[in-house]
């Protein structure tokens, strides 16, 4: 069996750096390893960097995960993306600014590096990771029948933190959308009752559906919030890459799961990945 793991990007600032809290707190539940990864543009910071992560790695309290030091030349969407790859990851820990100001990966930059990849992002603000992970993930859910990508991933992390979900649905009145919508509910149950994941239900406003997502994240206190990036605009999507990027980079600070969706093919009657 290939041994998987958490990768976290590091540019040594202070929201790398509360990524990497979260991958630890993440890891130390799944009990895999963590790479972290540092992109240069020439050999000649190769030594430099490589001695920062060290003393960082030095930093931490692991209690027995195993951290690796990786230094790569190249450009961070092609050097992330492979090395995902080679290392079988399940998981991509990156820190963002947000949308104002310039840091080397702010809110539209990180939509950027996630299209790259198929490996799950974990988009953190400046926020310390909370004692005992993502117990509360909230999980909008669209009219696209790719949003239903999420769960298997939303359910890992459920799995490892003990955590309750909280599927979020927009308050359509059309007829045919409303059994859509009902029908993405239906799978949402069925699939975490399989695996004894507390779920439960909230129908939001359609209008700035994004905007409500965060406002009701933010309500319940809630740890992670889980989005498709569709990164485009359609009848079946609430969102596109504007709408992602508000998500990721929402005020309440909130940490963002983003999937890429991939080609789906239906499996019992109901699609999955």
């Amino acid at each position: 069996m290939k041994h998987k793991s958490f990768i976290v990007p590091h540019d040594f600032t202070s929201v790398a750096n509360v990524a990497l809290d979260h991958a630890i707190e993440t890891a130390k539940k799944a009990k895999t390893t963590i790479h972290i990864l540092h992109v240069v543009t020439n050999e000649d910071e190769i030594d430099s960097a490589t001695d920062k992560i060290d003393e960082l790695i030095a930093s931490k309290h692991l209690d027995g995960i195993t951290m690796t030091n990786n230094v790569r030349i190249g450009n961070i969407f092609k050097s992330i993306s492979e090395f995902a790859v080679e290392h079988h990851s399940e998981l991509i820990f990156m820190g963002t600014h947000g949308a104002q100001g310039w840091q080397h990966i702010t809110g539209s930059y990180a939509l950027r590096v996630v299209t790259s990849s198929q490996v799950p992002f974990v988009i953190v603000q400046d926020k310390t990771v909370k004692v005992g992970g993502y117990k509360s993930i909230v999980v909008p859910l669209d009219l696209h029948i790719q949003t239903r990508q999420k769960l298997s991933t939303v359910a890992k992390l459920a799995d490892y933190f003990g955590s309750k979900v909280h599927i979020a649905l927009p308050d359509e009145t059309d007829p045919e959308l409303q059994a859509q919508l009902e029908d993405h509910k239906s799978v949402c149950e069925v699939f975490f009752k399989e695996r004894n994941i507390e779920m439960d239900t909230k129908i939001l406003p359609h209008r700035d559906f994004e905007k409500e997502v965060v406002k009701y994240a933010s309500q319940i206190n809630a740890d992670l919030i889980s989005i498709m990036n569709l990164n485009r605009s359609n009848i079946f999507s609430v969102f596109n890459a504007k709408y992602e990027q508000y998500i990721i980079t929402n005020d309440a600070l909130i940490p963002t799961l983003i999937l890429n969706p991939v080609e789906v093919q239906e499996i019992y009657g109901h699609w999955f990945t």
